[in-house]
This record gives structure tokens, C-alpha cells and sequence, in this order.
């Protein structure tokens, strides 16, 4: 059968509004997939629908619509999006009212069954993370859109594969392949150099949308429309594949892919083909994201400026600590950066920064009155005393925990645009997901003369987030860098690298294939990202933090 050109056009709520346009005009595709939520998205969205009972869907995806729904009727472009959120049915409907406006035929289908709150009491949104195949049925039955809920973000690639191929649930290979693919694709423009550690390879200013062509047989081409800006090499794919993932073992609802089998080759110019993807059954149980509120969080940042700085922030600590002792939060940090420089040029390179971060179940011990006794401090306390925000009353914080659930409790719908509605069955196969053995290390480079330097002159990281834990891909770009990297960053050269990290579980993963290494820290993020536990809440920035430490390199590698 023919190649399936499959296109993204959102990789977060709030992504580039007029990507749908751009994605649509810029050449040939056949599915355009768009990826609107995250972990802390369901929160927000399950925030609005306690506002109000119709929404919980992602209502940009409406407005992105209106003006590309012609288009896609024009070109026979279908679309797959999972900006169904916490109400598919609700977004489903509000396409077809979108559609009729328009005067366009438009055959919309969703996908129900992730919803599992009434199941946990007390939780704002609870939702599994459902495979493709309900995708697959929709389409199939001839769906023009296809709108979902939470389904994993590789299900709207694997969907439209499934359908399009005529793969069945247990041609593993073929659906890690395409799984795979959609894990490069999900997160937009990260494929195309946006985030990426070497981006002064190319032009990042405005990186296109990358698409994948993928074949019967799972394999596929990653590329980007002709005369978008960013670039496709193996470095970007690779920087992708390693973001938000763990081992060599890659589970998802339909299949396990073994990210250790990946062979990713350079077809040409902004061309990465990926091959040799093998597949296993899935785990028996599908994942569930639990999101709560947690309670109330505020903070105060104290700026520091100049001479005495820790005498500064002790004193300020002094005269907070009876306030914060007569009504104590249930949680008080004290985080002091030093951001400050000695003889700066500028009063702002001068500063250290103070925060003061507090939390409790009830708003009022976090709310003004402790906010406004850190401002009654502004004449009374350290030389140069100023705050950079005003006090505000305590905000909602939310916690999100991920559980477990047998994939036969959960029942998956593809709601068709007749309103016919067909069960999808669980995996006839299951395998329960252990972790692989760690495969052997290339051979250490022979002694040479080293120099001092940062590690990230010689590899790339990539970083990001799942719940409490986060995980940074690092790797290398030559065979030779490899083999230096595979024997010098181990668990505790990583710890010694990060200290944040020294006192948490560090696990390490290796992957050759990629020549690279997979780190997964737990706990650093603390209740997951809703609950900004630390400065950098997502761990975004944590593998480019590692890549500015300092190390002895071997002098030929650098």
C-alpha cells in the first residue's frame, strides 16, 4: 500500500495558532494530528469544566478550525486530535454546530472511555491513557475527524497507521514502528530543531511542523514540509526519541517498543529515516493519570543586593520566622540563588534572589495576611529591601499520581458519526513490562591528555517531565565521543554533576543504538508539575544544566 503522510500541528495547548494553516498549505499530507494535553492541561481543563459543565475540551482547536476546515475538506486531509480533553463528546458536537455553520459535509467521530474519575473519589480528573484503536475504528468507518480524549500522544499516529495499513492488534513491530514515529512527531517543532541543544546548526527562528512518512512494514521518514525553517538530522530526532521516556522498553495501551532496536539513518536534507523498530504485547494494565488539588501555595521573593548577601537572607528568615511560627504552614522552603556577581555592572547582576515558598490546605494560613507581614518588613529590615511581585492571597496547587488499572476494566468506544458506537477489545496479549538487562558498553577510548571543559561541548541532553520524576537523554554525536560517554557518565559521576539529585534514586539506561544514555531522577519534581515543587517545575532545563558542568574531557574529542 502506499506511504501514510501524517503531519503535527500542535504539540501543547497554546502552541503556534496558525499552524493548522501552515501544516495544511505547505505541501501534501494525508492525517494531521494535533496533540493539545499534558499532565497539567487536564488539570486546567478540568478546572473549566467545574466552571462551567460544557467545557473541559481544548476550545482553540475550535477556532484553529474555522479556519482550516475547508481546506482540509478540499485536500481530503483527515484530522486526528486528542483536544477532546476531559469532554470529546462536548468538542465532537461543537465541530459539527462549526461544520453545518460552515456549510461543509463533515463526518466527526470521537472516542470515549478514559474517563474513570467517578472511580476515584475526591480527584478533579482521572483518565487512562487509551491505545489508537479506537482512532483506528473511527477512521476506518469513515471519519473526517476524529476527536479523543486521553489517549497516549503516540495513539494518534498509531491510529491512523492501524487503519490505513490494515495492521491488526498483534503485528507488534509494525505498530512500535509507527509508535515510534509518533513519539518524534508529538511534541511539534522539537523535531525540527525547536529546544534542541545544538540549535546554532541551523535556522531555529520559526522551526516548521514535522510530518512522518510511515510504511506498511512501521518504518518511516521524518521530515517537514519544503521551505519551513528549523532542520531534521539525526541529532533532533534522537533529542526526541530520549525526551520523556525511561529504558530500552517503551510501553504504550497496543504495544511495548524497544527504543533499544531503533536504527535512525540520514536520507538527506531534512530527511531521518527510522528502521529495524521491534514491538512486544503490551503490559496488562493501562496507566491512569490522577490529578487532585493539593491545596494552596504562595510565595514571596526577597531581592538581595550587594555585600553581606547570606547575612541579608538570615536576618530576613529572623524576622519572618514569628509570623511563619503563629500560624505554621503545613510545608515552609527557604531557597536562596545566587544570581548575584561581585563588582556587577548592573544593580540586576548584583542580586540574589530569596524565595520564600509556602504551602497548606487552607488558603487563609498562606493568604495575604502572611504575604503583607513580609511587606511590612520594606523599612525595617535589610539595606535595599524590595520584593518583585506584591502579596496576593494563596493559589491552588494540584497533585498529579499516576495508578495503575487491569486494561479489561477500561471500556473503549469509537463513537461514530452516525452515533453508532463499536467497543474496542482489550489486547487478546499482554506482557507484563520488565526492565532489560543493560547491554554492553563500546570499549573506553585509550589515554590521552584532557582538558577541563563543559560536558556539553561533546553531547546533547534533552529533558522533561513525568509526575514527580524527570528524565534527561543525553547523547553523543560521533562513535568516538560514545565510547568516552558510555564509561565516564555513570549514576554517581551524574549526581556529582547535578547535587539536587545526590540524594534521590538515579536510574540509568543505555541505549547504543542511539549512543546514548537515559537517566530517570525520582521524586525531583516533587507532586508533578501542577505542584511547581522547584524553580524549574518541569525539569526542562535539567539536561541543559548538565551540559554546562564541567568536566575533564579527552582533548581529541573536543
Amino acid at each position: 500500500m502506499t506511504v501514510l503522510r501524517v503531519g503535527n500541528a500542535s504539540g501543547f495547548y497554546g502552541d503556534r495558532f496558525d499552524a493548522l494553516r501552515e501544516m495544511m498549505t505547505g505541501g501534501d499530507l494525508d492525517v494531521l494530528t494535533g496533540d493539545y494535553l499534558a499532565e497539567l492541561t487536564m488539570l486546567i481543563l478540568a478546572r473549566d469544566r467545574l466552571k462551567d459543565p460544557g467545557a473541559g475540551y481544548a476550545r482553540t482547536f475550535l477556532r484553529q478550525l474555522e479556519d482550516t476546515l475547508g481546506l482540509a475538506h478540499e485536500r481530503g486531509v483527515r484530522i486526528v486530535t486528542n483536544a477532546g480533553g476531559l469532554n470529546p463528546a462536548g468538542l465532537a458536537d461543537a465541530v459539527r454546530t462549526l461544520a453545518d455553520r460552515l456549510g461543509i459535509p463533515v463526518r466527526v467521530a470521537h472516542v470515549v472511555g478514559d474517563d474513570l474519575t467517578a472511580a476515584h473519589p475526591g480527584s478533579l480528573a482521572a483518565h487512562a491513557y487509551l491505545g489508537g484503536f479506537g482512532v483506528t475504528a473511527c477512521l476506518r468507518e469513515g471519519a473526517d475527524i476524529v476527536v479523543t480524549g486521553r489517549v497516549t500522544d503516540a495513539a494518534l499516529v498509531t491510529g491512523p497507521a492501524a487503519a490505513h495499513f490494515g495492521w491488526a492488534p498483534t503485528e507488534y513491530d509494525r505498530l512500535a514502528g509507527a509508535v515510534v514515529a509518533g513519539h518524534v512527531l508529538e511534541c511539534g517543532t522539537q523535531a525540527t530543531g525547536g529546544n534542541y541543544a545544538f540549535f546554532r546548526d541551523g535556522d531555529v527562528r520559526r522551526p516548521g511542523f514535522p510530518l512522518a512518512e510511515i510504511h506498511a512494514d512501521g518504518s518511516s521518514l521524518i521530515t517537514k514540509h519544503p521551505g519551513t525553517g528549523g532542520f531534521v538530522d539525526v541529532g533532533t530526532v534522537t533529542a526526541q526519541l530520549l525526551y520523556e521516556t525511561g529504558g530500552g522498553r517503551y510501553a504504550g495501551p497496543d504495544v511495548t517498543a524497544r527504543l533499544d532496536t531503533v536504527r535512525l539513518a540520514q536520507d538527506g536534507p531534512d530527511r531521518v529515516r527510522i528502521e529495524g523498530v521491534r514491538g512486544e504485547a503490551p503490559p496488562p494494565t493501562l496507566k491512569v493519570g490522577v490529578n487532585r488539588l493539593g491545596g494552596f501555595r504562595n510565595e514571596v521573593v526577597f531581592v538581595l543586593t550587594g555585600l553581606d548577601i547570606e547575612a541579608k537572607a538570615a536576618l530576613v528568615k529572623e524576622q519572618m520566622g514569628d509570623v511563619l511560627a503563629t500560624s505554621p504552614p503545613a510545608e515552609t522552603r527557604w531557597e536562596l540563588s545566587r544570581t548575584d556577581r561581585p563588582d556587577a555592572a548592573t544593580e540586576e547582576t548584583a542580586s540574589a534572589l530569596l524565595r520564600l515558598v509556602v504551602r497548606d490546605p487552607d488558603q487563609t494560613v498562606v493568604g495575604r495576611p502572611l504575604t503583607a507581614a513580609a511587606v511590612e518588613l520594606a523599612l525595617a529590615s535589610y539595606p535595599g529591601f524590595h520584593v518583585l511581585a506584591p502579596p496576593e492571597k494563596g493559589s491552588p496547587y494540584g497533585v498529579f499520581e499516576e495508578v495503575y488499572v487491569p486494561q479489561g476494566d477500561v471500556e473503549q468506544v469509537a463513537v461514530l458519526p452516525d452515533g453508532r458506537r463499536i467497543a474496542v477489545a482489550a489486547p487478546e496479549d499482554s506482557r507484563p513490562l520488565r526492565p532489560l538487562d543493560e547491554p554492553p558498553l563500546p570499549g573506553p577510548l585509550p589515554p590521552g591528555p584532557t582538558r577541563r571543559a563543559p560536558l556539553g561541548l561533546v553531547v546533547g541532553a534533552r529533558s522533561g517531565d513525568k509526575g514527580g520524576n524527570a528524565n534527561v537523554g543525553v547523547w553523543a554525536r560521533t562513535d568516538e565521543a560514545w565510547r568516552w560517554l558510555a564509561h565516564t557518565l555513570t549514576v554517581d559521576a551524574f549526581r556529582r554533576l547535578l547535587p539536587e539529585t545526590a540524594e534521590l534514586t538515579v536510574i540509568r539506561h543505555t541505549l547504543p543504538n542511539l549512543r546514548a544514555l537515559n537517566f530517570v531522577v525520582e521524586g525531583i519534581l516533587g507532586a508533578g508539575v501542577a505542584a511547581r515543587h522547584r524553580f524549574d517545575p518541569q525539569g526542562k532545563a535539567l539536561g541543559e544544566w548538565l551540559r554546562s558542568r564541567h568536566l575533564d574531557i579527552p582533548e581529541a574529542l573536543l
